[in-house]
C-alpha cells in the first residue's frame, strides 16, 4: 500500500490514479451524461465523486426462457435456458430490450482488474431502478480481473430498454487491509471473463 493509500470507500483521485495502473480499462475521468457534440441523453457513465459507473456492452445480452420440462441447475447450467436479444438502434441510441417479468445477463464494456487489496461492489443505477430493473448485487473480489457478467430483474409489467455503450451499474471500490488469500491467488472459477455472458460455473 502506497504512503497516499486510504482505508475505506474509494474516491475518483485514488480510482483515478488506480485506473492509470490499470484497474480499468478504457478509462473515462469524468462522468458522462450526454453525447458530444449534440444535446441527446445518456446513461451517466464514468467517474462519479465515489464511483464508476460502468457501461453495457454492445457485444451480447440474452434473457432467460421457459423450456418445457427443464429446471435451471446453477451445477449444471444448460445454455438452451437462455436466448440471445437482438441490439437495436434508433436515435435515441443503441439498445437492447429486457421483456417485462424477465431476467437477463449482459456484459460490461469495460474490463477491471482488482488490485489484491481493493474489492468492488457492482450496484444498481436509480435511472434504470425507477423504470422497473433491479441489478444484482454482485462484489469483485480482491484480485479479480475480466468484464462482468451483469445479472438484470425487470420487475415492471413493461419492457425496458437496456442502452448498449452507456452507464449500466456503479462500482463502488473499498480497500481493505491487505487479505492472505486474494481471487487470484485462489484461482477463482470467474477469473478472466471475456466480453461475453458467463453463466454458472461449478
Amino acid at each position: 500500500m502506497s504512503p497516499a493509500s486510504t482505508l475505506g470507500l474509494l474516491s475518483d483521485v485514488e480510482i483515478g490514479r488506480l485506473a492509470r495502473e490499470g484497474m480499468i480499462s478504457p478509462y473515462t475521468d469524468k462522468l458522462i451524461r450526454k453525447v458530444e457534440y449534440t444535446d441527446l441523453p445518456v446513461i451517466s457513465y464514468g467517474v462519479s465523486s465515489y464511483g464508476y459507473d460502468l457501461r453495457l456492452s454492445a457485444k451480447e445480452f440474452k434473457v432467460f426462457r421457459h423450456v418445457p420440462g427443464k429446471v435451471i441447475n446453477p451445477k449444471q447450467f444448460d445454455a438452451a435456458n437462455l436466448e440471445a436479444v437482438q441490439l437495436q438502434q434508433d436515435a435515441w441510441g443503441r439498445y437492447f430490450i429486457l421483456p417485462h417479468h424477465s431476467y437477463g445477463l449482459g456484459v460490461a464494456l469495460e474490463h477491471l482488474r482488482l488490485p489484491a487489496d481493493v474489492t468492488a461492489l457492482f450496484i444498481g443505477k436509480s435511472t434504470y431502478a425507477r423504470c422497473g430493473v433491479i441489478a444484482n448485487l454482485t462484489p469483485g473480489e480482491a484480485g479479480w480481473c475480466g468484464h462482468l457478467t451483469l445479472e438484470f430483474s425487470n420487475s415492471s409489467g413493461a419492457d425496458v430498454r437496456l442502452y448498449a455503450e452507456e452507464g449500466i451499474v456503479q462500482a463502488l471500490f473499498f480497500r481493505g487491509v491487505p487479505c492472505l488469500t486474494s481471487y487470484e491467488t485462489r484461482r477463482g472459477k470467474y477469473q478472466g471473463q471475456p466480453e461475453q455472458v458467463v453463466t454458472a460455473i461449478t
